[in-house]
């Protein structure tokens, strides 16, 4: 991926708010509804001291099998090890503060993370280039999965700026018995007005259908993007420098929000209490409790599920992703987890050699084959008889990140680029939708003032506008 550089000044401008993107994009922590934790100080780098920091695991199983690769692997290569199990929003201004280490020349030396921007991280110049690795670790195990999109979002400029780890897919996730009972085959219900038709069908005294929240937070910003973009709205053009948003299209999107979230309306018996307010724990907690129809989310719920025996379990019908509503697919994946080497780490040789280590399928199978279709492989030839043999719907995940040509994702029709993180960090698509649904704006006043805090948004980057 090439990219034209949102300025500095507006990527760290937005750092503090991403802050706030990052809790929202994966880690499974409310975006609203608690108090704010007090931030950590990023762990200092040194010489002789392999300084890793990593996400925390929905499994704890497959967290202690990762932690204890890294310890053996300091262990046989005689250094010392700092190790912290956390997720980069604890740290606050993430961005801001590893800037700051890098020209310190102290950062950490190694980041496993699935939440923060790679575009954003490489313009600020944050990265070591790894196309060693990665082409090492291609060679080993096999090509990246095709249809996880790892190229365009972690090849910038013709260089690997983050290693891909993980191989991911979003679950879309409808009760079968639930319709089964209504007579609709889960084939059928290939866009998102199919579902919905089939929530409300569903939909009785103590169980609503249509589990999707469009609060700000990680799973209403992917719902909502991708329903803007199955009505074939879009942030900008394919260069990703014209703002686009304020359409017809996207209109016609707000327009079908507003119908499907109107108390009073034909879909009101489908929304369950306070869906409009839920953070990214909502809808697991309801689609666990048995009281909704339908959601998306990460494999945590799947998991969850699983791992809990949990009765709605044997009742869970993968679906394929929303078609859009001209019929084009958007099937793919996405890259679950990235192994991260930044700038200036007093270790980087010892960080590249870490990164293959966790990639060595004796390392890597044991820890995906726990977790629940959460940990998957992003190497073709890790994708083993033994994996697909844990869970036959690991065969579905296959499928779906071995998609020739996926969905380009939330920057559809652009590549991924810095400036598309921004527009996430401030919530604006979400508070547009909220206005909308609320009826304090009309849908197409909702877009027109979404799309002019876009603009501001890139002009303030240094993309000025025609």
């Amino acid at each position: 991926m090439d990219f034209d550089k949102i300025s500095r000044r507006q990527l760290l401008k937005t750092s503090a708010l991403t802050g706030a993107g990052l809790a929202a994009a994966g880690s499974g922590l409310p975006a609203f509804a608690q108090d704010k934790p007090p931030e950590q100080d990023l762990p200092q780098g040194a010489a002789g001291k392999l300084t890793v920091i990593h996400r925390t695991e929905y499994f704890e199983d497959a967290q202690t099998m990762f932690r204890e690769t890294v310890a053996n692997f300091a262990k046989t290569n005689n250094v010392e090890l700092d190790i912290s199990t956390t997720n980069p929003e604890s740290f606050g201004d993430f961005l801001g503060k590893m800037t700051a280490a890098v020209k310190a020349g102290n950062p950490p030396d190694f980041a496993y993370t699935s939440n923060v921007n790679i575009s954003q991280m490489a313009a600020l110049d944050l990265v070591e280039d790894v196309t060693d690795v990665v082409e090492e670790a291609v060679k080993r195990y096999g090509n990246i999965m095709p249809g996880i999109n790892a190229d365009i979002n972690g090849k910038i400029n013709g260089q690997w700026k983050s290693i891909p780890f993980l191989g991911a897919t979003t679950s879309f996730m409808f009760r079968s018995d639930k319709l089964k009972e209504k007579g609709i085959d889960p084939a059928s219900l290939k866009t998102f007005s199919d579902r919905r038709d089939a929530a409300l069908a569903v939909s009785g005294p103590d169980f609503y259908g249509w589990g999707l929240t469009p609060n700000q937070s990680g799973d209403g910003y992917g719902y909502l993007v991708l329903l803007i973009q199955a009505f074939g709205g879009h942030f900008t053009d394919e260069t990703g420098q014209i703002v686009q948003f304020n359409s017809p299209e996207t209109v016609a999107a707000y327009e079908w929000l507003a119908e499907t979230y109107d108390r009073n309306g034909k879909y009101a018996a489908a929304l369950p209490p306070g869906v409009e307010s839920w953070n990214d724990t909502g809808n697991n907690e309801a689609f666990l409790a048995g009281s909704i129809g339908y959601t998306h989310n990460a494999f945590s719920v799947y998991a969850n599920a699983k791992l809990n025996k949990n009765p709605i379990f044997p009742n869970i019908a993968l679906l394929r992703a929303p078609t859009a509503n001209n019929g084009d697919s958007r099937d793919g994946g996405n890259v679950g987890g990235w192994l991260t080497i930044f700038k200036n780490a007093p270790n980087k040789d010892l960080a590249k050699q870490l990164a293959l280590d966790l990639i060595d399928p004796k390392n890597f199978t044991p820890m995906s084959a726990i977790a629940g279709g959460l940990f998957m492989p992003a190497y073709e030839n890790l994708w083993t008889d033994e994996l697909l043999a844990a869970d036959p719907n690991y065969a579905i995940i296959k499928e779906q990140v071995s998609v020739a040509k996926p969905f380009l994702g939330e920057t559809w029709p652009a590549q991924p680029a810095p400036q598309f993180g921004a527009i996430r960090a401030q919530g604006i698509v979400e508070q547009s939708v909220g206005n909308a649904i609320a009826k304090r704006m009309s849908p197409a006043d909702a877009v027109a003032d979404a799309h002019n805090k876009i603009v501001q948004v890139f002009e303030e980057g240094g993309i000025l506008q025609p």
